[in-house]
């Protein structure tokens, strides 16, 4: 009776010990570095960007239909102070870089890279924005204005005359970004306070100190633009 009993509990739970190993050599083979990989894919997704290729054909669609472009250089088309700039472009490639590097629009300054010091700043649909930490790919198709596109050089913008009349400049790094953030600020608010300059400025760091210059020179070109 006992050695019935003990056959009995031998056979269940070699019978669960089977199970066991048939479900762990399922898992096994169910999920696989490869399949992984697969899984997570290698496409970057454009967000809010519509993609067309060289052809004129639409980009690939995941199963669920988001654009995917990528790892490689991808169709890409950036208006630039109002010129139409078609380019291939690695979708990681930022705003920055490919204003640089691509179309030689230098103005903007790569120091920190990082979103925090505003030398990179550039205006992008009326706002602000660190180039740095945009993607091209992000904006393409949008209004993009840099600082080469403020003026000509026989006729300068009033902000750029306001900033050398106040001396709001010294090493020139950071110059840019502040004045493409001083035209942002003052496209929004033509009768600007002083709060308000120091607010809209507080993204853009100026090493040199010439922060009471760059106030009176917002204030200043506010006065030429009014």
């Amino acid at each position: 009776m006992i050695t019935s009993e003990l056959s009995e509990e031998d056979s269940v739970t070699s019978e669960k010990a089977d199970k066991l190993q048939g479900g762990t050599q399922q898992q096994k083979q169910g999920v696989s570095r490869r399949t992984f990989l697969q899984g997570v894919g290698f496409g970057v997704t454009a967000v809010g960007a519509s993609l067309v290729t060289s052809e004129g054909a639409a980009a690939p669609l995941t199963g669920d239909g988001t654009l995917v472009a990528g790892p490689g250089p991808a169709p890409i088309i950036l208006i630039v102070n109002g010129k139409t700039h078609k380019l291939q472009l690695e979708p990681r490639v930022t705003l920055l870089d490919a204003l640089r590097n691509s179309l030689d629009y230098t103005g903007a300054k790569k120091v920190c890279d990082r979103a925090t010091c505003g030398s990179c700043t550039v205006i992008l649909d009326g706002a602000p924005v660190y180039g740095c930490s945009v993607l091209a790919i992000e904006a393409q198709g949008r209004d993009i204005q840099t600082i080469e596109g403020l003026s000509t050089s026989d006729s300068p913008h009033p902000l750029q005359k306001s900033f050398v009349e106040h001396d709001a400049l010294q090493c020139g790094f950071c110059t840019p970004g502040f004045v493409m953030a001083c035209k942002a600020s003052l496209d929004k608010n033509r009768y600007p306070m002083g709060d308000q300059i120091r607010s809209d400025l507080g993204g853009n760091i100026c090493r040199c100190g010439t922060y009471p210059g760059v106030r009176q020179a917002v204030l200043d070109a506010a006065r030429k633009l009014s």
